[in-house]
């Protein structure tokens, strides 16, 4: 989950990060009753989850608050990449002096964490990567030994900050790690970390990605999700515990097992060529268990969808057994009754297979459709899909 620029100024704050005064407001009457609380000349900053804020328009300087007011007026409904602006930044101003920059993230490749630090840093960063990556310091960290002062150190002499300057900079640098571990992220981004001309090191924007799976962890992450531009169907899946992911298609997929999943879009897709075009609507994992509570949470989610036109149910019998796959989907369709209008197809392979089908024929459901192969269950769900 990435977070907002001022959702990662506030975790910064509590962290003891240096950051600048900021206060969030939803239209222009806000805005400049924000900058006459802040006072002096602040920047009304557009929020939303994308990069080239500043060269959109997205970022405005103002003198005063009626300056404040104006500029917010050209930044709210601005559309940015694809995202239209409907909260703003009013940031205290910073008389700045220069500009670096500094992230610590998750280094997948290597399984450890990375740190990418430059001196020359500032907001053309992803320029001065590739013209000149020399001035860009790549620091591996130990996930075990972490950023302490002696790291911090190491971090800055590597990205070439001058002696008199690290004393500074190793201390917010260590802070910044303190979130990036204690707030589970996969990424804790700050461009540009500055120097004021007061001397000051400050944090003026920063990005953050925080890592769902940890989710579990963090009860207080709940309050950060953007709910307004959050799909209502994940929504709901997750709240229903559900590894569902939306997708823009007519079949509705449900099986166990990520893999099996995946391998199931495909055929679904390869099908939908001989069938109008039809494609996959989801990707949902149930996992391990198919019981009848689960089966119906997974449906219920699926028939929601407006534009699915059928579902194919797909499970490999493992630990699970196909028959209690089979009584699940019987009593999903029961707990849901009026509510399941849209045919299913269902192919159930593996352990206690001849039970499964054999529990689903003598229930003789309207909507059912049983089919031996993965392959043949496939082209029958396109074909009523289509339909």
């Amino acid at each position: 989950m990435d977070l907002f620029e001022y959702q990662a100024r506030d975790v910064f704050e509590s962290y003891g990060v240096p950051v600048l005064a900021g206060i969030i407001a939803d239209n222009p009457e806000d805005v400049r009753a924000a900058a006459e609380k802040l006072g002096g000349t602040v920047v009304v900053k557009a929020q939303v989850k994308v990069g080239g804020r500043g060269k959109a328009g997205g970022v405005k300087v103002a003198h005063n608050a009626a300056d404040a007011e104006e500029a917010s007026r050209a930044i709210f409904g601005l559309d940015i990449k694809g995202h239209v602006v409907k909260r703003v930044m009013v940031a205290a101003g910073a008389r700045i002096k220069q500009e670096f920059y500094f992230s610590v993230l998750l280094d997948r490749a290597n399984r450890s964490f990375l740190s990418l630090a430059s001196y020359e840093g500032g907001v053309e960063i992803e320029i001065l990567a590739v013209e000149r990556p020399e001035a860009l310091a790549k620091v591996e960290v130990d996930p075990i030994a972490g950023i302490d002062l002696a790291k911090a150190t190491e971090i800055a002499t590597a990205a070439g900050f001058p002696a008199e300057l690290i004393p500074q900079i190793a201390p917010v640098i260590v802070k910044l790690y303190e979130v990036f571990v204690g707030e589970d992220a996969t990424l804790v981004e700050v461009n540009p970390l500055v120097l004021t001309e007061d001397g000051d090191i400050v944090a003026l924007d920063g990005k953050v990605t925080l890592d769902e799976n940890a989710e579990f962890r963090h009860p207080n992450h709940e309050a950060l999700v953007d709910t307004g531009a959050e799909d209502p169907l994940e929504a709901k899946a997750k709240k229903a515990n559900l590894n569902y992911v939306k997708l823009d298609g007519e079949v509705g997929i449900i099986g166990n097992g990520a893999g099996l999943v995946m391998s199931t879009l495909d055929v679904v897709s390869y099908a939908g060529e001989r069938h109008g075009g039809v494609r996959p609507a989801n990707f949902l994992d149930i996992g391990g268990g198919a019981s009848a509570e689960v089966m119906a949470a997974g449906l219920d989610v699926i028939l929601g969808d407006p534009q699915v036109k059928s579902v194919f149910v797909n499970v490999f019998g493992g630990i699970t057994a196909c028959d209690a796959v089979a009584n699940g989907i019987v009593g999903a369709l029961a707990t849901l009754g009026a509510a399941a209008t849209k045919p299913l197809v269902v192919r159930l392979d593996g352990n206690n297979v001849v039970e499964g089908r054999q529990i689903l024929s003598d229930a003789g459901h309207p909507l059912v459709t049983v089919v031996d192969t993965m392959d043949e269950a496939a082209d029958k769900a396109a074909e009523l899909a289509n339909a």
